[in-house]
């Protein structure tokens, strides 16, 4: 229940602030950060995103993962694991648009992983 209105709140505040839209990512910018994914992540979750060190980042291997866990990953990381922390060199808007880009991708034919 407490989660639920935490949850609540915070997609209130994201509406109200417009976060999560890419539209506060300029079309550059989120041409940098596709190439960050591909490059830097794909390091570790295969150049095609497929999974490779990391899981899948397909976004049928995300549907199960709610937007704000993954923003949270990207952000701090996973201890203890290869997932490094990103959240001092992206911003809250760019980790939101990995997050939009990742799991609303029509690019990809969905698999069952």
């Amino acid at each position: 229940m407490l989660f639920q209105r935490i949850h609540k709140t915070v997609l209130l505040a994201l509406c109200l602030t417009g976060a999560g839209a890419s539209a506060s990512v300029s079309e550059q910018r989120q041409q940098e950060l596709i190439y960050l994914l591909h490059q830097d992540c794909g390091s570790c979750h295969g150049m095609t995103l497929k999974g490779g060190l990391g899981p899948s980042l397909l976004p049928a291997a995300l549907k199960s993962r709610p937007d704000d866990y993954l923003r949270h990953v990207i952000a701090k990381g996973v201890p203890e694991q290869a997932m490094p922390p990103w959240e001092a060199i992206l911003s809250a808007e760019d980790i939101d648009f990995l997050v939009q880009h990742l799991t609303r991708r029509t690019d990809v034919p969905e698999m069952n992983q």
